[in-house]
């Protein structure tokens, strides 16, 4: 914060299609979706028109005791793209909350049932946001430490990380499986869940996850009769090449949660969908007080939800789904040329998530100093080119728009390959 204070920002006014746009008129191209939310552009016309007529309606009423037409709309939409098991929606309005509810119904699921569940597994380096919840089952210890003694008990397992851990993808995927199914094995009886960012862990650095490993944590959760909770809040909405990450290997979670994508950037809301058997567990007589007490003031709400609509419209109008293999073969392409620059260690990728990780000694894979903030400013190098990226520590992380164009996405990869290159070597001096 004080080096914020100390700077002055760059404060963005406007935006049209890909690019972001200043106060003093400069374009950047938006190389991070708007902290990864951004599905279609900006000021997209088919959006923008949705809300303007559902304002010309209602902006908001409760869903506590109501319905609301355009959140019965989204609901029976988003049940329609979703893994086949998922058949209800709870409304939020973030990633985070999406993940406490998802949390919640989990725990109460077996309080219902007479059951006392109340631990968790989840992976180290995780993160599924900043309520007290959620960062109980995050592993991020720079954003989590401090925290800790406000946090309910939660099994770590090492995340399967082969750049880091100096492993083949194969042994990485072996070990942190073991490590799952002896905690099942001895503790079964009091997890809830296993809670998973599906694919790919966004704000450890990109870390993609070796083939196979979602699966075989779907397998062990149905083994030892718990949970599968997937955090599709980032790798949601065709960030993966898929709509959602959990179909690129037939997984299907019993919660789901999402959020970023689903109103295409345009407003906050989250939607945590799950199975009707977990539904029905919240069923009962008054006096059996079976029901979730869990509510948002803006749950549902009628313009986010309008939003949402004409997003997942445009998914289908566009076939944004079927135009990401083209996109992702380019990115692959550029992520090959900028492996082999000085001072980076890895390159990692899945679908249209990309991260580059900057390190002081690409053999010992040694970090450069905190202090030195050398990822952010290799981005600030890149805003004089025209691309607005933001860095994971020294992971520079690259997430387009998903309706990106590709000559537009080429010169996005062009600036990033040329600042690598040409501007890091003198960053790091």
């Amino acid at each position: 914060m004080k080096q914020w204070l100390a700077c002055e920002p760059t404060i963005i006014e406007s935006g049209r299609g890909f690019y972001l746009i200043d106060t003093r008129g400069n374009h950047y191209i938006d190389g991070i979706s708007s902290l990864w939310c951004n599905v279609h552009g900006h000021r997209v016309k088919k959006i923008d028109d949705a809300i303007k007529k559902q304002l010309s309606k209602i902006a908001h009423s409760t869903l506590l005791g109501l319905a609301q037409t355009k959140s019965i709309e989204l609901a029976e939409k988003l049940i329609a793209i979703a893994p086949k098991n998922l058949k209800k929606v709870f409304y939020s309005d973030s990633g985070a909350t999406s993940v406490e509810i998802a949390l919640k119904i989990a725990y109460q699921y077996y309080h219902n049932k007479g059951q006392k569940r109340n631990k968790f597994i989840a992976l180290g380096q995780s993160y599924h946001g900043d309520t007290i919840g959620s960062v109980s089952v995050g592993g991020i210890e720079l954003f989590h430490s401090i925290f800790k003694p406000m946090l309910f008990k939660t099994y770590f397992v090492p995340s399967p990380f082969p750049y880091r851990f100096n492993d083949t993808a194969e042994q990485c995927k072996k070990f942190t499986l073991d490590k799952i199914e002896k905690l099942l094995k001895q503790h079964s009886k009091n997890i809830a869940a296993v809670v998973v960012e599906p694919l790919v862990q966004g704000a450890a650095g990109i870390i993609v996850h070796p083939k196979g490993f979602l699966k075989g944590v779907r397998e062990l959760t149905k083994k030892y009769d718990v949970f599968l909770i997937a955090d599709e809040v980032a790798t949601g909405f065709g960030r993966t090449g898929k709509m959602f990450a959990c179909e690129n290997e037939g997984v299907q979670p019993d919660i789901m949660c999402l959020a970023k994508g689903i109103t295409g950037g345009y407003l906050p809301l989250a939607a945590t969908l799950t199975t009707q058997e977990i539904f029905e567990a919240f069923l009962g007589k008054p006096d059996e007080f079976k029901t979730f007490y869990h509510g948002h003031t803006y749950t549902g709400n009628a313009l986010a939800c309008a939003a949402a609509i004409a997003s997942l419209e445009l998914f289908k109008e566009n076939k944004i789904i079927e135009s990401l293999p083209a996109k992702i073969d380019l990115i692959a392409d550029y992520l090959k040329r900028i492996s082999v620059l000085d001072f980076v260690g890895d390159v990692r990728q899945c679908g249209m998530m990309a991260g580059i990780e900057i390190v002081k000694d690409k053999k010992t894979k040694k970090f450069f100093s905190c202090d030195k903030l050398i990822g952010a400013k290799v981005c600030a190098a890149m805003r004089p080119k025209g691309v607005m990226m933001r860095p994971l520590s020294d992971v520079i992380v690259l997430m387009p728009p998903v309706a990106i164009d590709l000559p537009l996405l080429r010169k996005l990869l062009d600036i990033v390959y040329d600042t690598i290159k040409n501007d890091l070597p003198k960053i790091v001096k």
